[in-house]
């Protein structure tokens, strides 16, 4: 499971239609409603949250919004309103962690997206993340 905490813009058709399913998953695991991934440790950041679901459907609506961008069709009847006051926080250490494994991913499979995460000081958090100095998660593979 991977919960981007890039914007969903630096992704490619697969990664953005991958997040969007990852993120139904994780939205299942947080509800109760499978008990497949309920250790996996990215849900952590949502866990921490008063209301995890809302906290996954705010992450969901702007993937979707996203997805409407590119002309694709998610439905989003499978997610709720979320909450648009919350923010979650990002290290910078995980953010260009995050940004390595996705240029990894975009040279071998959809190298014309990697131009816009070429300038690291310029890429952008999901918009439910703010940006605070530290490494990367302990749970991130590196």
């Amino acid at each position: 499971m991977r919960l981007w905490s890039l914007h969903p813009r630096y992704l490619d058709a697969a990664g953005l239609v991958a997040c969007w399913r990852e993120g139904l998953l994780a939205r299942a695991v947080l509800a109760g409603a499978t008990v497949g991934y309920r250790r996996h440790p990215q849900l952590d950041r949502f866990r921490g949250c008063a209301d995890p679901v809302a906290a996954i459907d705010s992450y969901l609506r702007v993937v979707l919004a996203e997805a409407g961008r590119r002309g694709y069709r998610f439905d989003g009847s499978k997610i709720g309103p979320g909450d648009d006051a919350l923010r979650l926080t990002v290290t910078d250490g995980q953010l260009a962690c995050e940004r390595a494994h996705l240029l990894g991913k975009l040279t071998r499979r959809a190298a014309a997206c990697r131009d816009a995460l070429a300038d690291p000081k310029t890429v952008e958090p999901h918009p439910l993340f703010r940006i605070v100095p530290g490494p990367p998660e302990p749970w991130e593979r590196r």
